[in-house]
């Protein structure tokens, strides 16, 4: 009689890539962080330090249908303060396209977006999401940091003594890159989502961020 086999789990690991597809590696077992590392389009780039260079304040949440996979996602009203800056339009655009490839990638039916401009860290420490997977871009500022699986002690997460000390440990996304983070409520990924923090952006500094959640 055969002996029964056990299925091991697969080696946590984060996978980057130059090119779109390089997102739906996110699927995969292990991997909880895959990032498209883009070159943002000069008039996006443009625009989003513009939009910060005004020094006004935004904080929108939307939550987003998406019965009709043909449908573009109804974004009218999003930083409608801003609409009058050169770029506006492909920004927007660029919004609706990252929310469609998302909802596409996951088969969501309902998306949460949020679009901040940050003056400090919104989560100083490393920590994890409590979420599926969770869509990042940092279109203008300083972007997101990580840890490679094995630099800090889970069970330590949110205590500053645990927090690693050499700068060469945590590893940066670069602005304008598309980021996907496996949190723990991922099937399969508990216990292992990604490590990662907001950067506290040096003073006089600001960051426009982009995140979309997996809500159903």
């Amino acid at each position: 009689m055969l002996a029964p086999t056990l299925k091991l789990k697969p080696i946590v690991h984060q996978v980057q890539g130059e090119t779109p597809q390089t997102l739906a590696r996110i699927l995969d077992d292990g991997v909880n962080l895959a990032v498209w590392q883009r070159q943002l389009p000069a008039h996006i780039a443009d625009f989003s330090r513009l939009l910060l260079s005004l020094n006004e304040p935004l904080a929108e949440s939307l939550s987003l249908e998406l019965a009709d996979e043909e449908a573009e996602p109804n974004l009218h009203g999003l930083a409608s303060g801003f609409s009058d800056l050169e770029g506006y339009e492909g920004f927007i655009a660029d919004v609706s396209w990252l929310v469609s490839a998302f909802a596409c990638l996951l088969g969501a039916k309902r998306i949460g977006l949020r679009l901040r401009v940050l003056d400090k860290a919104m989560c100083p420490r490393f920590h994890v999401d409590h979420v599926p997977v969770r869509l990042l871009i940092t279109y203008a500022g300083i972007g997101s940091q990580w840890l490679k699986e094995g630099v800090m002690d889970r069970r330590k997460l949110g205590k500053p003594e645990a927090e690693p000390d050499d700068d060469a440990q945590i590893q940066q996304i670069v602005s304008g890159d598309v980021a996907l983070l496996k949190g723990e409520k991922w099937h399969g990924n508990e216990g292992f989502g990604l490590i990662h923090r907001s950067p506290q952006p040096a003073p006089a500094e600001r960051r426009l961020i982009l995140s979309l959640d997996w809500l159903s």
